[in-house]
């Protein structure tokens, strides 16, 4: 994929990555052969529905792949010029938190509900940034502020339990962004949360991005909220990148049939439909994934589904300047 993605200042590059669970049923190629370029200060955004592979991408760029079942088998994570995959627990250990952070998926879980969220906050600070419990502490208070926590100092002294959904996400946050990563990974933060702290949240994660100018991928399953806040999508179906373009290009052009397909499941402000008509829908669902077909995974869904498309893997091929396509018409 070298010389495919456009643009300097890439901060994290993917070539081939391969994530397989190996169970007593068989083995689930989770992340089969990604690859991906995040630049400084954009945001890359992945969307594809539940179990395409999304979570699980971010967990091999944090090395944090459930074992013993997990594994990364192949490929390689590129960061600051250095493979992620052939650093030692150590060494990742220092980058993870630190240079790299993640928001996960579930605020009402993802906090410990018996330490204070200023001690967890702390925590992580005191851990990179070899610094006094007080300055560690005083920096918690600053990055609470900056997340809009009202009252940071007071707050600072809560449970999670004591706070609100949206409260415990930006502390989240302002745990992901306490020690200025150069990328932070948000995998679905509006999830659980109703549609107005959604927004408030996504809108505070565009302002700290503006501010610190860093890099970030977001994962989500929602293309109104990849419309809104990346500037280069993946489009991931049962564990590969099936797309690969710029933001405007992709809503303006869609070319492979799961993305078509996606966008025509949405109801789109304004458009003009019978009041009995239904929505389309992609019919059929995500194949097995400890038994892909042989062909291309999407093609027992696809309306556009030809003879070699059973038997034939479609590679990712360049179409357009940098818009990437995984489909046989191509």
């Amino acid at each position: 994929m070298e010389g495919k993605f456009l643009g300097n200042e890439i901060v994290l590059q993917i070539h081939g990555m391969k994530t397989y669970f190996f169970t007593d049923m068989g083995t689930v190629k989770a992340v089969d052969g990604l690859d991906l370029a995040v630049r400084t200060g954009s945001t890359l955004g992945i969307v594809g529905e539940s179990g395409c592979g999304k979570t699980v991408t971010a967990l091999s760029i944090m090395r944090l792949v459930p074992k013993p079942a997990g594994k990364i088998v192949a490929g390689k994570v590129i960061f600051d010029g250095t493979d992620l995959l052939k650093l030692t627990k150590s060494e990742m250990r220092k980058i993870r938190g630190n240079k790299i952070s993640m928001i996960f998926q579930e605020p009402m879980t993802a906090l410990n509900p018996v330490y204070r969220v200023g001690d967890q906050i702390a925590e992580v600070i005191s851990l990179h940034q070899h610094v006094s419990k007080k300055e560690a502490m005083e920096r918690a208070i600053e990055v609470l502020k900056l997340v809009k926590i009202p009252s940071p100092d007071i707050r600072i002294k809560d449970y999670p339990h004591q706070m609100s959904g949206g409260m415990r996400q930006r502390v989240m946050i302002a745990i992901a962004v306490s020690c200025d990563p150069s990328l932070v990974i948000a995998d679905e933060p509006t999830t659980a949360l109703d549609v107005t702290i959604q927004a408030q949240v996504l809108d505070l994660m565009k302002r700290l991005k503006e501010v610190t100018n860093t890099a970030s991928i977001l994962i989500t399953h929602d293309l109104g909220v990849i419309a809104e806040n990346a500037q280069e999508v993946v489009v991931m179906y049962a564990g590969k990148a099936v797309e690969y373009a710029g933001v405007k290009r992709l809503f303006d052009n869609p070319l492979h049939p799961y993305t078509v397909g996606m966008m025509k499941c949405i109801p789109w402000l304004g458009a003009h439909r019978d009041k009995k008509s239904r929505l389309p829908v992609i019919s059929g669902i995500v194949p097995n994934l400890y038994d892909l077909p042989k062909g291309c995974s999407f093609a027992e869904r696809c309306r556009e589904a030809q003879g070699p498309c059973w038997h034939n893997q479609p590679e990712l091929v360049s179409l357009e300047q940098g818009h990437l396509v995984r489909c046989l018409k191509y």
